[in-house]
């Protein structure tokens, strides 16, 4: 099995990137995907790179909309670890999403 890197054995060029992604998505949840890429930095870095330039670059779609579509096409394709994985953060998106009902149901 692949050794998962826990931030305080992580590089100095891994707790950067492991900042960056709490920092981005405003949690401190690591999930063990990024953990397991830790393994090899480049790979970790240009990873996220990529995954944050998709999700949260500016763009027609806001940040939420995009994590939803995440999650659907998740489910869709029948990947338990990528619906279940981010637990966290699926709190502030259900939270998020309360919020976004609740302003979309108050008639004017």
């Amino acid at each position: 099995m692949t050794k998962l890197i826990e931030y305080e054995e992580a590089s100095d060029e891994v707790r950067a990137v492991y900042d960056d992604i709490r920092v981005t998505r405003q949690n401190d949840y690591i999930n063990n995907f990024w953990k397991a890429i830790a393994n090899h930095p480049p790979t970790l870095q240009r990873t996220w790179q990529a995954v944050k330039e998709v999700m949260v670059s500016p763009g027609e779609i806001d940040p939420l909309m995009r994590e939803l579509i995440y999650i659907a096409v998740s489910a869709t394709n029948g990947c338990e670890y990528c619906i279940a994985s981010p637990t966290a953060i699926k709190y502030r998106w259900t939270r998020n999403l309360r919020r976004s009902s609740i302003a979309l149901s108050i008639p004017a």
